[in-house]
């Protein structure tokens, strides 16, 4: 059996993130769907599937992703959460947005999660 270790997969998913920045989201997915069969325990694979969703502006299958897969098994993580809000704002629903947006901003275990929340509903109340 074919394992990957800690800094391996980090390697991976910088890698991913990297193809998603150059819209290269076929390729992203491809090491990503590899990334969880290798780690399924890992929350930031997930978030990194959610980042290049929304990347590649799917929003609806973002939400959907985070909903009934990345949340279901990461039910307390936050960057999640804010990637969903994001998601929902882009998609226009802002009022759908604000509770995950606010679970996020409210949190303190995760504070780049926290931060970025934030930084959308303070964008979000600028903008009303």
């Amino acid at each position: 059996m074919f394992d990957l270790t800690a800094e391996e997969a980090r390697l991976l998913l910088k890698v991913a993130m990297m193809a998603t920045g150059r819209n290269r989201f076929r390729s992203a997915a491809k090491i990503l769907a590899a990334l969880e069969r290798f780690r399924p325990d890992q929350a930031s694979v997930a978030t990194a599937k959610a980042i290049a969703l929304i990347s590649a502006q799917k929003f609806a299958e973002a939400v959907e992703f985070v909903d009934s897969e990345g949340l279901a098994r990461f039910p307390g993580s936050a960057m999640l959460k804010a990637f969903k809000g994001m998601a929902l704002v882009r998609m226009g629903r802002q009022e759908d947005a604000m509770e995950p947006l606010e679970q996020a901003a409210s949190q303190t275990e995760d504070p780049a999660a926290a931060r970025l929340a934030d930084d959308i509903l303070k964008d979000l109340q600028g903008g009303m």
